[in-house]
C-alpha cells in the first residue's frame, strides 16, 4: 500500500494497493517529483528572501506559509517511500557504522 502524495477532499490520506507499476503510480512519481523540484527552489528563494534586510513582514509571513506547505509535501513523501522501505532481513540489523537500527 502506497501513501499518494496527495489528501482527498476531506484532508484525509489517499492510498493506492497495487504492484507501482500502474498509471496512478507512475503520476503519483511525477507529483513526487515535481513536489521535491519545487520545494528545492522555495529553499532558493527564502535564503534570498531572509538576506534581504529589506523584506517586509508580509513576505515573510508569505514565505512561512510556502514553506509550511513544502515541509507538508516532503513529509507525506518521506512516510510514503519509508513504508514501502523492506524490513530489515534479521533481527539485529545494524547500519553501516555498527550502530543499531532505529525502526
Amino acid at each position: 500500500m502506497r501513501l499518494l502524495p496527495w489528501a482527498g477532499d476531506d484532508g484525509k490520506p489517499c492510498y493506492l494497493i497495487g504492484d507501482g507499476k500502474g498509471h496512478l503510480s507512475r503520476t503519483a512519481d511525477r507529483i513526487e517529483s515535481l513536489q521535491l523540484g519545487m520545494s528545492a527552489g522555495l529553499l532558493d528563494h527564502a535564503a534570498d528572501l531572509l538576506a534581504d534586510r529589506r523584506a517586509t513582514a508580509d513576505q515573510l509571513r508569505y514565505l512561512a506559509a510556502r514553506l509550511a506547505e513544502a515541509l507538508t509535501d516532503v513529509h507525506r513523501i518521506a512516510e510514503s517511500r519509508g513504508a514501502r522501505v523492506p524490513p530489515p532481513l534479521h533481527a539485529d540489523a545494524r547500519d553501516g557504522a555498527g550502530h543499531p537500527h532505529i525502526e
